[in-house]
């Protein structure tokens, strides 16, 4: 890559550079899978930190949305922050592809290509080189675990996947995962994986480097963790062994087993929460249904029953304690790797707020998102296969008994509240993204109000 000039903001001036990428990032960002506001044009787009990396390569923080940008410390307003890495070269190459963003027409980068860097190759492995030796770049920090070296020359690649962040493997050894959609706080993918990995709960890969920043707030931007090469999710099994018309019995079991262990290990490494509040939670529920059914109204002949299913709180016992829990599980967030299962992604939702998905939950609510993605897998295809997943549904809480004491099944209003809960979600989620897949929550929708089993 050509040298670029280096473009560091004076202090005071960070409006600047936004007048050469303003427009074209405008245009860029709704088109990238991790962008939340597709629904929405970008009315605004402010900068909220520009750190160059190394010669070429540009780290930002940007707000885009409605509203002021946030003063240093200050509250975000209404609107997104988001992390890029922009590459800057001379001249265009074909060899940008997809990556490029496009040419800037003026301000201080007039004239320039700028594009994706986490495409490139050598950005990648520069950017490596910041985590294997921990430092700072103006607020950005760099830092790892000393007990866990990481080894220099891997070669990176870009995850092509479908996903709300960005992942780069180094070598089949290393998955760094980037976090597009930044919050203030500590993000729980660093922060869960790490408090795991000090109660010596192997389920979880633990994380050997991470970055942050102290500008416009402290936010956790990525982390480094081993890349389990020769896994496979638990999506993709599951969908193997419905094709193979085999049974998936075993593995549920296991995989109960091993959510358990997790559940175990994190309830140890974090504070309990406070008792059980069913009936604030059937409130919260309801409050959800009852938007969810405003969206879409093939919920609304079942509104009736639903509701019941969350009134039904009320008069069943609490169940276990609230604690960190994984707070978004499903299928795809597992890998099986030989015989063994591994939980991975404590991100939570990135759509909801970073104090939400840090907070205590009921395990049960994790256990509710297990159940539900069984029955995603057993309709993928026609025939419905409803008899395969009522099978594993068992087995995995027959697996999750044996290791944590207490059986979810024996908890029905609990996990009928929390299955019920999940499946509004979904139907809003499918209606919104992917309405060929309505009839799968909807499935779950019919069964739950009326009968709830």
């Amino acid at each position: 890559m050509p040298k670029t000039a280096p473009l560091r903001p004076r202090r005071g001036h960070l409006a600047e550079p936004m007048s050469s990428l303003g427009e074209l990032l405008r245009q860029w960002l709704p088109r990238q899978r991790w962008f939340a506001g597709k629904d929405r044009p970008v009315a605004e787009l402010g900068l909220l930190s520009m750190t160059e990396l190394f010669p070429g390569c540009l780290h930002l923080l940007v707000h885009a949305g409605q509203g002021s940008v946030p003063a240093p410390g200050g509250t975000p307003p209404a609107g997104d922050c988001y992390q890029l890495l922009l590459g800057v070269r001379e001249q265009p190459s074909p060899r940008l592809g997809r990556a490029l963003i496009g040419q800037v027409q003026d301000g201080p980068l007039a004239g320039r290509t700028v594009y994706d860097a986490l495409h490139d190759p050598r950005s990648a492995q520069l950017l490596l080189e910041r985590l294997r030796h921990p430092g700072k770049a103006g607020p950005l920090r760099f830092e790892s675990d000393p007990s866990r070296p990481v080894p220099g020359g891997l070669v990176p690649r870009l995850l092509d996947a479908e996903q709300s962040n960005s992942s780069l493997i180094y070598g089949d050894e290393f998955i760094l995962k980037l976090f597009r959609r930044v919050q203030p706080g500590v993000n729980p993918d660093l922060e869960v994986p790490d408090a795991l990995a000090r109660q010596g709960c192997g389920r979880v890969p633990a994380p050997v480097a991470w970055m942050r920043t102290t500008h416009p707030y402290e936010a956790t931007l990525g982390v480094l963790q081993p890349f389990l090469h020769d896994a496979s999710d638990g999506w993709t099994l599951s969908l193997n062994a419905l094709a193979a018309g085999d049974d998936f019995t075993l593995q549920a079991h296991e995989l109960g087993r091993a959510m358990a262990d997790v559940h175990l290990a994190l309830a140890s490494a974090f504070p309990a929460g406070p008792p059980g509040e069913n009936d604030r939670t059937a409130a919260a529920m309801t409050e959800r249904l009852t938007a969810a059914a405003h969206c879409v109204p093939a919920l609304q002949p079942f509104v009736p029953g639903l509701r019941a299913a969350f009134a039904a709180l009320s008069t069943c016992d609490s169940g276990p304690p609230a604690q960190r829990i994984h707070g978004d599980l499903h299928l795809g967030q597992v890998l099986r790797a030989g015989r063994d299962w591994f939980v991975i992604d404590f991100e939570g939702e990135p759509s909801r707020p970073l104090s939400e998905r840090r907070s205590a939950h009921s395990p049960v609510r994790d256990i509710a998102g297990m159940l539900r993605s069984f029955d995603y897998a057993a309709r993928q295809r026609r025939p419905w296969r409803p008899e395969w997943a009522r099978r594993c549904r068992e087995a995995f809480c027959a697996g999750y008994a044996a290791r944590a004491g207490w059986d979810p099944r024996k908890k029905h209003g609990l996990l009928r509240a929390y299955e019920t809960d999940r499946a509004v979600y979904e139907v809003l989620y499918e209606a919104r993204h992917r309405p060929d897949w309505l009839p799968v929550p909807m499935a779950a929708i019919e069964r739950l109000a009326v009968r709830g089993d």
